[in-house]
């Protein structure tokens, strides 16, 4: 009886710091890893050059990410859950940043909601509903060069930064 209670107890204390790894991803221990360093800032020709289409997806910003492209502040955040990192920051008629193959990538206004790199192709427009915790929902729509298809996402935008 003794033994299960000296278990239970470790198990409780093990478990009660399961939610302070703020590492991306689920695989990585954020006290024995490195600080992430920042992606490479490229244009989309060099950024995405040789690599499948189908495979481009956007990716989490990491906070190294965040601060290399001068913060979210002021900015509009786009994340594919409501608690992600972000894949998308922008400036409502301004430049904006997408991270894809690894590597952060500057998009500029070509109108309303709709941002460039070369032949990137980024859209993004509000949907009407929202999140449990109150986010306007978003779709994302990607067109990698050469594609012969969009890449639509949803997810959670805020711009009350």
């Amino acid at each position: 009886m003794k033994a299960n209670l000296f278990l239970i107890a470790g198990l409780t204390a093990t478990l009660a710091a399961c939610n302070q790894n703020t590492a991306i991803g689920n695989d990585r221990e954020a006290q024995l890893d490195p600080p992430a360093e920042a992606s490479p800032i490229e244009p989309a020709s060099s950024a995405l050059d040789g690599v499948a289409t189908a495979l481009v997806k956007p990716e989490t910003m990491t906070n190294a990410d965040i601060a290399a492209i001068g913060g979210a502040r002021g900015r509009c955040v786009f994340r594919l859950t409501e608690v992600g990192f972000p894949a998308f920051v922008y400036e409502q008629d301004g430049t904006g940043f997408i991270k894809l193959n690894g590597k952060l990538i500057p998009v500029e206004p070509v109108g309303p909601d709709r941002y460039t790199s070369g032949e990137l192709l980024v859209v993004s427009r509000i949907l009407d509903d929202e999140g449990n915790a109150g986010l306007r929902a978003q779709q994302l729509i990607v067109v990698p060069p050469g594609a012969k298809d969009e890449l639509g996402f949803t997810g959670y935008v805020d711009c009350d930064r």
